[in-house]
């Protein structure tokens, strides 16, 4: 919320080919948000070189200032059309880089490496279910009930998520999150309500 704007660099590692570079926001729905602007929205760029993208903050504090926001970034990178093989049949794939986008509010109380410590389980009937008590999302990975491994889990701020609970999971609930800076954090031990 402090930053007006970011920058992405994309590179294209390839000296031969060329990509047409798209790039939009999407809401945690899924639907194009034009709460964030993207600059360039579309270019060309060629073989071995890299582009900065700019990610423009046009919220106007119109979002919620007790929590973080979720947005996807999207980048598709659409291949060129090797003109001496137009005769033949090919198949080109265009590939699509979605990148979580979080729009975090200047002033939240609590620091933002201190939120995974502060998740907290409950266990229904073939379930469990992660309680999020902070204002961040909270990207739990590596989480175990006994020997069982769950599935990953992505729980809003100040709220929950569920996840499938074999019947023979053990009690003992480990998990691990992903931080700031991609970077997972030590296993902690789950406490269950």
């Amino acid at each position: 919320a402090g930053q007006k704007q970011v920058q992405l660099a994309v590179t294209n590692n390839d000296e031969k080919s060329t990509y047409l570079i798209q790039s939009w926001v999407e809401n945690a729905d899924g639907a194009k948000d034009g709460r964030f602007v993207i600059t360039p929205p579309l270019f060309a760029m060629q073989g071995k070189k890299e582009n900065t993208l700019r990610i423009i903050d046009a919220t106007n504090n119109q979002l919620p200032q007790d929590r973080e926001t979720l947005f996807w970034m999207n980048v598709k990178a659409i291949p060129s059309m090797d003109k001496s093989k137009l005769s033949e049949n090919t198949l080109q794939l265009a590939i699509i880089s979605r990148i979580k986008l979080y729009y975090r509010p200047a002033k939240l109380a609590l620091p933002p490496d201190q939120a995974a410590e502060k998740l907290k389980f409950r266990r229904g009937a073939g379930t469990l279910t992660l309680i999020n008590p902070t204002p961040y999302y909270l990207t739990v990975t590596e989480l175990n009930a006994g020997t069982r491994v769950l599935k990953n889990a992505l729980v809003p701020p100040m709220g929950e998520a569920s996840v499938s609970l074999p019947a023979d999971a053990g009690r003992e609930i480990t998990y691990r999150t992903i931080n700031d800076y991609g970077a997972l954090t030590p296993r902690m031990q789950g406490a269950t309500q």
